[in-house]
């Protein structure tokens, strides 16, 4: 995973550890200015959920996608992490136009969403049929900053999802999981974002269907093997012997 800085001329910073730290101490993993952030501000730890962001204690709230965010946020590629004045977006290793993905046949094309997670839409589930526009042409206008104007349409070409922009932004380029993209073949879980707007592609159609495995049958079970091992029978049915003789006895005695 990258982060980029995209209002300061720094570097973008990589890592591919489990837990990142970021703060002003040194001895952070990604260390910020005093004036933005906390000594310790934050973590960002990899589990079975994903990216977690974790708010330190000693630090103020922090931002995600203009959200407040006070002690703990999910996190996925493409959101954008506001510390202070100090704005991190997350971006994917993987240039989403060049990773292979799935044809499907026509007739195994399925349910797909767009679900809004920021920006004047959020909240809201746009479904796509054959194609869905969005932008000032479309159904659903994406407002822009500063008088500018995007568009980007997705549809279905080939059995592949296409995402395809129709008008761009120079400074607020269409990107895919926080990566600058033109025409990208989505998948399940992809994060669409042009300035403010943040958009989850939801297909669970399109992914693979988790493998059952079905144990191995067990051998059938006897039931001698059921009723316990033969020398303890015998010794059950002996004691039960042994048991009645003595009461006969005892009442042969008091007759």
């Amino acid at each position: 995973m990258r982060i980029e800085f995209p209002n300061v001329a720094r570097e973008d910073f990589h890592w591919t550890q489990a837990q990142l730290t970021i703060g002003s101490a040194p001895d952070n993993d990604l260390v910020l200015a005093a004036t933005q952030a906390a000594p310790k501000h934050l973590r960002i730890q990899q589990d079975r959920r994903g990216l977690v962001l974790q708010v330190l204690p000693s630090a103020s709230r922090i931002h995600v996608n203009a959200r407040p965010v006070r002690e703990k946020a999910l996190l996925r590629a493409g959101d954008v992490i506001s510390v202070g004045d100090c704005r991190m977006l997350l971006r994917d290793d993987q240039d989403p136009s060049q990773r292979q993905s799935p044809i499907l046949p026509k007739q195994a094309r399925c349910t797909v969403a767009l679900r809004a997670v920021s920006g004047p839409l959020s909240g809201r589930v746009l479904p796509l049929e054959s194609s869905l526009e969005l932008g000032a042409q479309g159904r659903y206008p994406l407002e822009l900053p500063q008088g500018e104007s995007a568009s980007l349409r997705i549809h279905w070409q080939d059995g592949q999802l296409m995402l395809e922009p129709m008008q761009s932004s120079e400074r607020f380029p269409l990107r895919v999981n926080g990566v600058t993209a033109r025409s990208v073949v989505l998948q399940p879980g992809d994060q669409i974002g042009v300035a403010m707007h943040r958009f989850v592609v939801d297909a669970p159609g399109m992914e693979p269907e988790p493998e059952i495995v079905m144990p191995e049958p067990l051998p059938p079970t006897l039931p001698e093997a059921a009723a316990g091992p033969t020398g303890e029978v015998w010794w059950l049915i002996t004691t039960a012997a042994l048991i009645a003789l003595a009461i006969a006895l005892v009442l042969l005695i008091h007759r």
